[in-house]
This record gives C-alpha cells, structure tokens and sequence, in this order.
C-alpha cells in the first residue's frame, strides 16, 4: 500500500508539473517520488535494489528534500507548485508514519493451508471462492438451456 501511495503521489506532482509554467521543480520531485518507490524492495517495487529498512530511513529524507525543493529561492517555482509539493511532502511524511517497514516472512512452498490467518489473504480467496462459483452456476444454468 505504501508504494502504490507513493506512485500515486509522485505521478500529481508530475502530472501538475505538465500544466504548471514553470515545470522543472515539481516534475524532479515527482520523479524522485517514483524512482524512490520503484528502487524500494516491496510488493510494487519495480527493480527492488533497496531494503525496507533503508527505505524507512529514506523516506522522510526524501520528505526533507521535497519541502527544501518547495521553497528554495534558485529556481521559479509557481505558488500552487510549491504548495503542493508541500501538501505531497506532509502527505508523504504520514503516510511514512502509519507504515509498517518489517521484512515479510516468505512461506515454505509445501505448507499452503486453507485458513493462512491472514485476513486480507482470506478474504481475497473467499471473494475468488464467490465469483468462481457463481460463474460455475451461470454456466450451468446456460447448458441446461442449450439442451
């Protein structure tokens, strides 16, 4: 969840760096946002060459940079560029915060049970479980009507 957020983020500030007349600020950031998340080893990392633990040092690094970058007096930035770079940094920095950076223990490969004690896990299978059977039923109502 924490990657895709940080895609999410990084993506606005990219796509406001296309509307916005002074682009360069916002774009940087928003592609720092990106690599930052893609580099990270995790369940949307594309290239996963960074531990979560260097991620979690990382990040509000990353946050401190994108604030200097808000309101650095080198380069024109446009206010609402600036305040939303802002906004995404604090954003950011929350959702840093609220998340958990612990290595998941990877399951041997003989040991699937049923009830993994999970509950996203469990509730994704029941889901699948639901839609699998109603599929099932729709076909078989279908070739009873074809006979």
């Amino acid at each position: 969840m924490h990657q895709a957020v940080e895609y999410v983020l990084g993506l606005a500030l990219v796509a406001s760096a296309m509307r916005n007349p002074t682009p360069v600020v916002p774009s940087i950031a928003g592609g720092a946002i990106v690599l930052w998340a893609a580099l990270t080893s995790g369940a949307l990392g594309a290239f996963r060459l960074i531990p979560r633990a260097a991620h979690k040092v990382g990040d509000p690094v990353l946050d401190g940079l994108l604030l200097v970058a808000a309101f650095q007096p080198w380069w024109s930035v446009e206010s609402s560029a600036r305040m939303l770079t802002a906004a995404i940094a604090v954003v950011h920095l929350f959702v840093w915060f609220q998340s958990r950076y612990d290595e998941r223990k990877k399951k041997p490969a003989g040991s699937k049970s049923p009830s993994s004690g999970d509950r996203a896990t469990d509730l994704g299978r029941a889901a699948g479980r639901l839609v699998g059977n109603g599929v099932n039923a729709v076909r078989k109502v279908r070739d009873q009507q074809d006979r």
